[in-house]
Protein backbone atom coordinates (compact mmCIF):
# COMPACT_ATOMS: atom_id res chain seq x y z
CA UNK A 1 0.00 0.00 0.00
CA UNK A 2 1.36 3.39 -0.72
CA UNK A 3 2.46 4.82 2.28
CA UNK A 4 0.71 8.67 3.50
CA UNK A 5 1.52 11.87 3.71
CA UNK A 6 2.91 11.93 6.82
CA UNK A 7 6.06 10.22 5.34
CA UNK A 8 6.62 12.49 3.08
CA UNK A 9 9.77 13.57 5.37
CA UNK A 10 12.04 11.30 5.18
CA UNK A 11 12.08 11.29 1.20
CA UNK A 12 12.16 14.98 1.15
CA UNK A 13 15.14 15.33 3.18
CA UNK A 14 17.02 13.05 1.39
CA UNK A 15 16.45 14.54 -1.51
CA UNK A 16 17.62 18.10 0.21
CA UNK A 17 21.08 16.52 1.56
CA UNK A 18 21.65 14.92 -2.06
CA UNK A 19 20.46 18.41 -4.01
CA UNK A 20 22.70 20.09 -1.42
CA UNK A 21 25.63 17.87 -1.70
CA UNK A 22 25.71 18.63 -5.59
CA UNK A 23 25.62 22.18 -5.52
CA UNK A 24 28.24 22.37 -2.97
CA UNK A 25 30.64 20.10 -5.31
CA UNK A 26 30.27 22.16 -8.45
CA UNK A 27 33.27 24.35 -7.58
CA UNK A 28 35.03 20.86 -7.91
CA UNK A 29 33.21 18.32 -9.78
CA UNK A 30 33.93 17.62 -13.44
CA UNK A 31 31.91 20.38 -15.43
CA UNK A 32 31.01 17.33 -17.96
CA UNK A 33 29.53 13.89 -18.06
CA UNK A 34 31.86 11.24 -16.74
CA UNK A 35 29.24 7.90 -17.80
CA UNK A 36 28.30 7.12 -21.02
CA UNK A 37 24.99 6.09 -22.79
CA UNK A 38 25.51 2.66 -22.62
CA UNK A 39 26.90 2.38 -18.59
CA UNK A 40 23.42 4.66 -17.66
CA UNK A 41 20.94 2.39 -19.45
CA UNK A 42 23.08 -0.44 -17.77
CA UNK A 43 22.43 1.35 -14.27
CA UNK A 44 18.97 2.99 -15.14
CA UNK A 45 17.19 0.17 -17.06
CA UNK A 46 15.95 -1.67 -14.10
CA UNK A 47 13.64 -4.71 -14.06
CA UNK A 48 9.91 -2.75 -13.66
CA UNK A 49 8.76 -4.10 -10.01
CA UNK A 50 5.19 -5.55 -9.08
CA UNK A 51 5.38 -3.98 -5.65
CA UNK A 52 5.98 -0.80 -4.24
CA UNK A 53 9.44 0.69 -2.80
CA UNK A 54 10.31 2.67 -0.28
CA UNK A 55 10.60 6.60 -1.21
CA UNK A 56 13.89 6.97 0.47
CA UNK A 57 15.18 4.01 -1.26
CA UNK A 58 13.98 5.26 -4.83
CA UNK A 59 15.75 8.63 -4.42
CA UNK A 60 18.75 7.00 -2.72
CA UNK A 61 19.12 4.80 -5.91
CA UNK A 62 18.19 7.81 -8.77
CA UNK A 63 21.02 9.59 -7.24
CA UNK A 64 23.33 6.87 -7.16
CA UNK A 65 22.39 5.58 -10.74
CA UNK A 66 22.69 9.06 -12.74
CA UNK A 67 26.04 9.19 -11.43
CA UNK A 68 28.57 10.45 -13.89
CA UNK A 69 25.47 11.40 -16.34
CA UNK A 70 24.47 15.12 -14.35
CA UNK A 71 26.65 17.56 -16.54
CA UNK A 72 27.99 20.82 -14.09
CA UNK A 73 25.56 22.64 -15.83
CA UNK A 74 24.63 25.31 -12.75
CA UNK A 75 28.64 25.64 -12.16
CA UNK A 76 30.37 28.88 -12.76
CA UNK A 77 32.58 26.84 -15.42
CA UNK A 78 30.07 25.93 -17.50
CA UNK A 79 30.32 28.14 -21.26
CA UNK A 80 28.60 25.55 -23.31
CA UNK A 81 25.33 26.46 -25.41
CA UNK A 82 23.71 29.55 -24.02
CA UNK A 83 22.49 28.30 -20.33
CA UNK A 84 22.54 29.80 -17.24
CA UNK A 85 22.19 28.22 -13.67
CA UNK A 86 19.88 28.41 -10.84
CA UNK A 87 20.21 31.58 -8.33
CA UNK A 88 19.92 30.09 -4.95
CA UNK A 89 16.24 32.06 -4.28
CA UNK A 90 14.78 30.48 -7.64
CA UNK A 91 15.79 26.72 -6.93
CA UNK A 92 14.05 27.20 -3.63
CA UNK A 93 11.02 28.43 -5.13
CA UNK A 94 11.11 26.07 -7.87
CA UNK A 95 10.92 23.65 -4.95
CA UNK A 96 8.00 24.77 -3.11
CA UNK A 97 6.65 24.77 -6.65
CA UNK A 98 6.80 21.12 -7.02
CA UNK A 99 5.90 21.04 -3.21
CA UNK A 100 2.68 23.32 -3.98
CA UNK A 101 1.33 21.30 -6.98
CA UNK A 102 -0.59 23.67 -8.65
CA UNK A 103 -2.43 23.91 -11.77
CA UNK A 104 -1.20 27.14 -13.28
CA UNK A 105 -4.04 27.21 -15.78
CA UNK A 106 -6.78 29.38 -14.01
CA UNK A 107 -6.56 31.71 -10.92
CA UNK A 108 -9.22 29.55 -9.54
CA UNK A 109 -6.81 26.44 -9.68
CA UNK A 110 -4.14 28.25 -7.98
CA UNK A 111 -5.05 31.93 -6.72
CA UNK A 112 -1.52 32.94 -5.72
CA UNK A 113 0.52 31.39 -8.41
CA UNK A 114 -1.67 33.15 -10.68
CA UNK A 115 -1.08 36.79 -9.02
CA UNK A 116 2.65 36.42 -8.58
CA UNK A 117 2.70 35.36 -12.25
CA UNK A 118 0.71 38.72 -12.92
CA UNK A 119 3.76 40.44 -11.13
CA UNK A 120 6.45 38.41 -12.42
CA UNK A 121 5.57 39.68 -16.22
CA UNK A 122 4.98 43.05 -15.09
CA UNK A 123 8.05 43.14 -13.45
CA UNK A 124 9.79 41.52 -16.80
CA UNK A 125 8.53 44.35 -19.18
CA UNK A 126 9.73 46.76 -16.53
CA UNK A 127 12.99 45.57 -17.01
CA UNK A 128 13.50 44.71 -20.40
CA UNK A 129 11.82 48.09 -21.11
CA UNK A 130 8.44 46.90 -22.86
CA UNK A 131 5.44 48.61 -23.34
CA UNK A 132 3.92 48.59 -20.07
CA UNK A 133 0.33 47.49 -22.25
CA UNK A 134 2.42 44.73 -23.65
CA UNK A 135 0.52 41.43 -23.11
CA UNK A 136 2.74 38.47 -21.76
CA UNK A 137 2.93 34.84 -21.19
CA UNK A 138 5.69 32.45 -19.06
CA UNK A 139 6.01 29.65 -21.37
CA UNK A 140 8.23 26.39 -21.21
CA UNK A 141 11.44 28.20 -23.03
CA UNK A 142 12.14 30.37 -25.54
CA UNK A 143 10.33 27.75 -28.25
CA UNK A 144 7.41 28.03 -26.95
CA UNK A 145 7.19 31.70 -26.57
CA UNK A 146 8.03 31.81 -30.41
CA UNK A 147 5.34 29.96 -31.25
CA UNK A 148 2.97 31.98 -28.87
CA UNK A 149 4.03 35.13 -30.46
CA UNK A 150 3.87 34.02 -34.01
CA UNK A 151 0.65 32.83 -33.63
CA UNK A 152 -0.75 35.83 -32.22
CA UNK A 153 0.90 36.92 -35.30
CA UNK A 154 -0.50 34.82 -37.76
CA UNK A 155 -4.11 35.57 -36.43
CA UNK A 156 -3.28 39.76 -36.31
CA UNK A 157 -1.99 39.49 -39.97
CA UNK A 158 -4.85 36.79 -41.68
CA UNK A 159 -7.95 39.40 -39.22
CA UNK A 160 -5.99 41.67 -41.66
CA UNK A 161 -7.03 39.65 -45.02
CA UNK A 162 -10.47 39.13 -43.16
CA UNK A 163 -9.70 35.61 -42.33
CA UNK A 164 -10.01 34.01 -38.72
CA UNK A 165 -7.30 31.18 -38.60
CA UNK A 166 -9.09 30.17 -35.37
CA UNK A 167 -11.66 28.89 -37.04
CA UNK A 168 -10.92 28.31 -40.58
CA UNK A 169 -7.84 27.04 -40.35
CA UNK A 170 -4.70 27.31 -42.92
CA UNK A 171 -6.63 25.71 -45.49
CA UNK A 172 -7.14 28.34 -48.38
CA UNK A 173 -5.68 31.46 -46.20
CA UNK A 174 -3.32 33.39 -47.70
CA UNK A 175 0.10 32.52 -47.10
CA UNK A 176 2.39 34.09 -44.43
CA UNK A 177 6.03 35.14 -45.56
CA UNK A 178 8.57 35.34 -43.15
CA UNK A 179 11.46 37.61 -43.61
CA UNK A 180 14.60 36.72 -41.27
CA UNK A 181 18.26 36.52 -40.98
CA UNK A 182 20.54 33.52 -42.73
CA UNK A 183 21.84 33.19 -39.10
CA UNK A 184 18.20 33.07 -37.43
CA UNK A 185 18.22 30.55 -34.47
CA UNK A 186 16.53 26.62 -35.60
CA UNK A 187 13.68 27.45 -32.99
CA UNK A 188 12.46 29.94 -35.80
CA UNK A 189 12.10 27.42 -38.24
CA UNK A 190 10.26 24.96 -35.54
CA UNK A 191 7.84 27.45 -34.62
CA UNK A 192 7.00 27.79 -38.20
CA UNK A 193 6.42 24.56 -38.77
CA UNK A 194 4.49 23.78 -35.45
CA UNK A 195 1.79 26.46 -36.72
CA UNK A 196 1.87 25.53 -40.16
CA UNK A 197 3.04 28.47 -41.76
CA UNK A 198 5.71 26.43 -43.87
CA UNK A 199 9.20 26.54 -43.58
CA UNK A 200 9.18 26.95 -47.62
CA UNK A 201 7.59 30.53 -47.03
CA UNK A 202 10.71 31.42 -45.00
CA UNK A 203 12.84 33.93 -46.75
CA UNK A 204 16.58 33.74 -45.93
CA UNK A 205 18.63 37.08 -45.90
CA UNK A 206 21.91 37.22 -46.03
CA UNK A 207 23.77 39.12 -42.97
CA UNK A 208 25.97 41.98 -43.21
CA UNK A 209 29.91 41.31 -42.25
CA UNK A 210 29.04 42.54 -38.90
CA UNK A 211 26.48 39.78 -38.58
CA UNK A 212 23.44 41.99 -38.44
CA UNK A 213 20.47 42.07 -40.90
CA UNK A 214 20.77 44.75 -43.91
CA UNK A 215 18.02 47.30 -44.35
CA UNK A 216 17.80 47.59 -47.92
CA UNK A 217 17.95 43.46 -47.89
CA UNK A 218 14.90 43.80 -45.81
CA UNK A 219 12.86 46.19 -47.46
CA UNK A 220 13.22 44.31 -50.93
CA UNK A 221 12.16 41.34 -49.28
CA UNK A 222 9.29 42.66 -48.81
CA UNK A 223 8.57 44.72 -51.36
CA UNK A 224 8.83 41.90 -53.37
CA UNK A 225 4.83 40.89 -52.07
CA UNK A 226 3.65 44.44 -50.81
CA UNK A 227 -0.09 43.32 -49.63
CA UNK A 228 0.88 40.19 -48.72
CA UNK A 229 1.04 38.95 -45.15
CA UNK A 230 4.40 38.97 -43.71
CA UNK A 231 6.63 38.28 -40.55
CA UNK A 232 10.28 40.18 -39.86
CA UNK A 233 11.96 38.00 -37.51
CA UNK A 234 15.13 40.14 -36.42
CA UNK A 235 17.63 39.13 -33.70
CA UNK A 236 18.79 40.77 -30.42
CA UNK A 237 21.81 38.43 -29.69
CA UNK A 238 22.65 36.08 -32.35
CA UNK A 239 23.82 32.44 -30.62
CA UNK A 240 27.14 32.57 -31.94
CA UNK A 241 28.05 36.51 -31.94
CA UNK A 242 26.22 37.90 -29.68
CA UNK A 243 24.98 40.46 -32.89
CA UNK A 244 22.01 42.92 -32.47
CA UNK A 245 20.45 44.26 -35.68
CA UNK A 246 19.49 47.29 -35.82
CA UNK A 247 16.08 48.03 -34.85
CA UNK A 248 16.00 51.23 -35.34
CA UNK A 249 16.58 51.14 -39.33
CA UNK A 250 14.70 48.16 -39.35
CA UNK A 251 11.44 48.46 -37.69
CA UNK A 252 10.51 51.25 -39.22
CA UNK A 253 10.88 49.32 -42.45
CA UNK A 254 8.73 46.85 -41.87
CA UNK A 255 6.21 48.59 -40.72
CA UNK A 256 6.02 50.59 -43.51
CA UNK A 257 5.36 47.80 -45.50
CA UNK A 258 3.18 46.17 -43.50
CA UNK A 259 4.86 43.67 -41.39
CA UNK A 260 4.61 41.90 -38.38
CA UNK A 261 8.27 42.22 -36.03
CA UNK A 262 9.15 39.21 -34.33
CA UNK A 263 11.69 39.87 -32.06
CA UNK A 264 14.34 36.87 -30.90
CA UNK A 265 15.61 38.22 -27.70
CA UNK A 266 16.38 34.40 -26.20
CA UNK A 267 19.04 36.02 -23.78
CA UNK A 268 19.94 39.19 -25.77
CA UNK A 269 17.15 41.07 -24.13
CA UNK A 270 18.08 40.90 -20.89
CA UNK A 271 20.50 43.85 -22.08
CA UNK A 272 17.87 46.20 -21.84
CA UNK A 273 18.52 45.79 -17.79
CA UNK A 274 21.87 46.88 -17.70
CA UNK A 275 23.18 50.44 -18.37
CA UNK A 276 26.11 49.80 -19.80
CA UNK A 277 24.82 47.32 -22.77
CA UNK A 278 20.94 48.73 -23.28
CA UNK A 279 22.03 50.92 -26.14
CA UNK A 280 22.00 47.33 -28.48
CA UNK A 281 18.34 47.73 -27.66
CA UNK A 282 17.57 51.05 -29.05
CA UNK A 283 14.12 51.00 -30.67
CA UNK A 284 13.73 47.46 -30.00
CA UNK A 285 10.27 48.52 -27.97
CA UNK A 286 8.62 49.48 -31.45
CA UNK A 287 8.31 45.73 -32.54
CA UNK A 288 4.93 43.78 -32.39
CA UNK A 289 6.39 40.93 -29.93
CA UNK A 290 9.45 39.85 -28.44
CA UNK A 291 10.27 36.26 -26.64
CA UNK A 292 13.46 35.47 -24.68
CA UNK A 293 14.47 33.10 -21.78
CA UNK A 294 14.47 32.88 -18.09
CA UNK A 295 17.23 29.97 -17.54
CA UNK A 296 19.50 31.61 -19.71
CA UNK A 297 20.37 35.23 -17.89
CA UNK A 298 18.21 35.66 -15.15
CA UNK A 299 19.16 32.50 -13.76
CA UNK A 300 16.01 30.80 -13.16
CA UNK A 301 15.43 26.40 -13.53
CA UNK A 302 14.83 25.11 -16.60
CA UNK A 303 11.12 25.33 -17.74
CA UNK A 304 10.73 28.62 -18.17
CA UNK A 305 10.25 31.33 -20.84
CA UNK A 306 8.62 34.66 -21.66
CA UNK A 307 6.48 35.95 -24.33
CA UNK A 308 5.14 39.91 -24.99
CA UNK A 309 2.90 40.70 -27.19
CA UNK A 310 2.20 44.42 -28.14
CA UNK A 311 -1.39 43.28 -29.37
CA UNK A 312 -2.54 41.65 -25.98
CA UNK A 313 -6.06 41.16 -28.44
CA UNK A 314 -4.45 39.43 -31.15
CA UNK A 315 -2.26 37.54 -28.05
CA UNK A 316 -5.57 36.18 -26.25
CA UNK A 317 -7.55 35.32 -29.36
CA UNK A 318 -4.59 33.27 -30.94
CA UNK A 319 -4.08 31.42 -27.13
CA UNK A 320 -7.75 31.91 -25.16
CA UNK A 321 -9.91 28.73 -25.15
CA UNK A 322 -13.48 28.15 -23.42
CA UNK A 323 -15.23 25.23 -22.15
CA UNK A 324 -18.13 25.00 -19.46
CA UNK A 325 -15.53 22.96 -17.30
CA UNK A 326 -13.36 26.51 -16.91
CA UNK A 327 -13.87 28.27 -13.92
CA UNK A 328 -13.38 31.94 -15.25
CA UNK A 329 -12.48 34.99 -12.97
CA UNK A 330 -13.48 38.20 -13.43
CA UNK A 331 -10.96 39.89 -10.63
CA UNK A 332 -7.47 38.40 -12.01
CA UNK A 333 -6.07 37.25 -15.22
CA UNK A 334 -6.25 33.31 -15.54
CA UNK A 335 -3.00 32.47 -17.32
CA UNK A 336 -4.16 29.98 -19.80
CA UNK A 337 -6.02 33.06 -21.63
CA UNK A 338 -2.41 33.84 -23.25
CA UNK A 339 -0.19 30.68 -23.23
CA UNK A 340 -0.38 27.58 -25.58
CA UNK A 341 -0.12 24.93 -22.19
CA UNK A 342 -3.20 23.65 -20.26
CA UNK A 343 -2.05 22.22 -17.33
CA UNK A 344 1.10 23.33 -16.51
CA UNK A 345 3.62 23.75 -13.74
CA UNK A 346 3.21 27.61 -11.77
CA UNK A 347 6.88 28.74 -13.06
CA UNK A 348 5.83 32.34 -12.21
CA UNK A 349 6.94 31.44 -8.81
CA UNK A 350 10.97 30.95 -9.48
CA UNK A 351 10.80 34.09 -11.94
CA UNK A 352 9.13 35.98 -9.01
CA UNK A 353 12.13 35.08 -6.29
CA UNK A 354 15.08 35.27 -8.91
CA UNK A 355 13.90 38.92 -9.44
CA UNK A 356 13.39 39.70 -5.47
CA UNK A 357 16.76 37.84 -4.79
CA UNK A 358 18.52 40.02 -7.69
CA UNK A 359 16.85 43.57 -7.82
CA UNK A 360 17.47 45.64 -10.76
CA UNK A 361 21.07 46.77 -9.77
CA UNK A 362 21.80 42.93 -9.31
CA UNK A 363 20.19 41.86 -12.21
CA UNK A 364 22.19 44.62 -14.07
CA UNK A 365 25.57 43.36 -12.65
CA UNK A 366 24.74 40.25 -13.19
CA UNK A 367 24.81 40.76 -17.00
CA UNK A 368 27.78 42.97 -17.17
CA UNK A 369 29.67 40.55 -15.45
CA UNK A 370 29.14 38.07 -17.49
CA UNK A 371 30.36 40.13 -20.43
CA UNK A 372 33.59 40.73 -18.78
CA UNK A 373 33.64 37.33 -18.16
CA UNK A 374 33.21 36.39 -21.77
CA UNK A 375 35.51 39.27 -23.01
CA UNK A 376 38.38 37.93 -20.68
CA UNK A 377 38.02 34.46 -21.72
CA UNK A 378 38.07 35.05 -25.00
CA UNK A 379 41.37 36.89 -24.96
CA UNK A 380 43.23 34.28 -22.67
CA UNK A 381 42.38 31.86 -24.73
CA UNK A 382 43.44 34.16 -28.06
CA UNK A 383 46.72 34.83 -26.36
CA UNK A 384 47.60 31.12 -26.51
CA UNK A 385 49.52 29.22 -29.27
CA UNK A 386 47.46 27.71 -31.67
CA UNK A 387 44.56 29.52 -30.53
CA UNK A 388 42.65 31.51 -33.06
CA UNK A 389 40.13 34.66 -32.04
CA UNK A 390 37.00 34.33 -34.49
CA UNK A 391 34.87 36.76 -32.44
CA UNK A 392 35.05 39.07 -29.94
CA UNK A 393 32.24 39.42 -27.44
CA UNK A 394 29.97 42.41 -28.03
CA UNK A 395 28.19 41.22 -24.71
CA UNK A 396 28.27 37.29 -23.53
CA UNK A 397 29.39 35.34 -27.00
CA UNK A 398 32.46 35.01 -28.43
CA UNK A 399 34.17 32.16 -30.73
CA UNK A 400 37.73 30.92 -31.40
CA UNK A 401 39.18 27.97 -33.10
CA UNK A 402 42.22 25.67 -32.69
CA UNK A 403 44.67 25.55 -36.18
CA UNK A 404 46.56 22.11 -36.95
CA UNK A 405 50.02 22.91 -36.25
CA UNK A 406 50.78 20.99 -39.95
CA UNK A 407 52.19 23.36 -42.16
CA UNK A 408 49.61 24.45 -45.35
CA UNK A 409 47.09 22.30 -42.84
CA UNK A 410 43.76 22.33 -44.86
CA UNK A 411 40.10 24.24 -43.12
CA UNK A 412 39.27 20.23 -42.87
CA UNK A 413 42.46 19.91 -40.75
CA UNK A 414 41.63 22.82 -38.79
CA UNK A 415 38.18 21.92 -38.07
CA UNK A 416 39.29 18.53 -36.98
CA UNK A 417 41.70 20.07 -34.64
CA UNK A 418 39.23 22.38 -33.10
CA UNK A 419 37.09 19.29 -32.53
CA UNK A 420 40.07 17.31 -30.64
CA UNK A 421 40.86 20.05 -28.42
CA UNK A 422 36.92 20.68 -27.22
CA UNK A 423 36.65 17.38 -26.61
CA UNK A 424 40.02 17.27 -24.46
CA UNK A 425 38.80 20.28 -22.64
CA UNK A 426 35.62 18.62 -21.51
CA UNK A 427 36.96 15.31 -20.68
CA UNK A 428 39.49 17.16 -18.43
CA UNK A 429 36.63 18.35 -16.29
CA UNK A 430 38.01 21.74 -15.51
CA UNK A 431 35.37 23.81 -17.84
CA UNK A 432 32.81 23.21 -20.80
CA UNK A 433 32.87 24.44 -23.80
CA UNK A 434 30.53 23.39 -27.13
CA UNK A 435 31.76 23.24 -30.58
CA UNK A 436 29.61 25.43 -33.41
CA UNK A 437 29.95 26.22 -37.41
CA UNK A 438 30.38 29.57 -38.19
CA UNK A 439 30.88 31.30 -41.35
CA UNK A 440 31.58 27.52 -42.81
CA UNK A 441 34.19 26.77 -39.83
CA UNK A 442 34.08 24.82 -36.99
CA UNK A 443 34.90 26.69 -33.95
CA UNK A 444 34.81 26.79 -30.21
CA UNK A 445 31.78 29.42 -28.84
CA UNK A 446 32.35 30.66 -25.56
CA UNK A 447 28.76 32.04 -23.59
CA UNK A 448 28.75 33.21 -20.12
CA UNK A 449 25.82 34.11 -18.47
CA UNK A 450 25.99 32.22 -15.02
CA UNK A 451 25.67 34.02 -11.25
CA UNK A 452 28.49 31.63 -10.53
CA UNK A 453 31.29 32.53 -12.70
CA UNK A 454 34.47 34.43 -10.83
CA UNK A 455 37.39 35.61 -12.07
CA UNK A 456 38.94 32.06 -10.73
CA UNK A 457 36.44 30.14 -12.87
CA UNK A 458 37.95 31.95 -15.97
CA UNK A 459 41.82 30.98 -15.38
CA UNK A 460 40.90 27.73 -14.69
CA UNK A 461 38.68 27.62 -17.89
CA UNK A 462 41.84 29.71 -19.74
CA UNK A 463 44.72 26.87 -18.44
CA UNK A 464 42.34 23.76 -19.25
CA UNK A 465 42.56 25.22 -22.95
CA UNK A 466 46.22 25.09 -22.69
CA UNK A 467 46.65 22.24 -21.41
CA UNK A 468 44.34 20.50 -24.24
CA UNK A 469 46.47 22.27 -26.69
CA UNK A 470 49.55 21.03 -25.22
CA UNK A 471 48.78 17.53 -25.29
Amino acid sequence: MLQTTSTFQPALRTAYEEALAFVQSLAHAPVGATADAATLRETLFRPLEDGSIDAVAVVEELVRDVEGGILGMPSGRFFGWVIGGALPAALAADWLTSAWDQNAALYACGPAAAIAEEAAGAWLKDLLQLPPAASFALVTGCQMAHVTCLAAARHALLERCSWNVEERGLYAAPPIKVVTSANRHASIDRAVKLLGLGTQHIELLEPNADETMNPQSLRRALQARPHAPAVAILAAGDINTGAFDSFEELIPIAKELGAWVHVDGAFGLWAAASPRYRGLLAGVEAADSWATDGHKWLNVPFDCGYAFVADAQAHRAAMSTRAPYIAQTATARDQIDWNPDWSRRARGFSTYAAIRQLGRSGIADLIERSCRHAAALVAGIGSLEGAEVLWHPIINQGLVRFKSTRRDATPAEHDARTEEVIDRIVRSGQAYFGPTTWRGMRAMRVSVLNWQTSDVDVSRAVAAVANALSG
